[in-house]
């Protein structure tokens, strides 16, 4: 397994989704959002920090409950 600073695509991916999930999150708390995502506050803050891989299953998760394509999600 490549070390996580040799995977460019990947680092940037997690960036564009932290940075889009924090967006979305707006004034609400993590604990109300994550409860909004059906994840935890914690895995919440490590994806909006970019320090966590997301499962596919997740990237689905996510966008049907945000109402948005998981493109959206990633920066397309």
């Amino acid at each position: 397994m490549l070390p996580q600073t040799r995977r460019p695509m990947a680092r940037k991916l997690q960036k564009q989704l932290g940075a889009f999930l924090r967006k979305r999150r707006g004034d609400l708390t993590l604990m109300q959002f994550s409860k909004k995502l059906g994840i935890s506050d914690a895995s919440l803050h490590r994806i909006e920090q970019g320090d966590q891989n997301v499962t596919i299953t997740t990237l689905e998760r996510l966008s049907e409950r945000l109402k948005c394509k998981v493109g959206e999600m990633l920066g397309e």
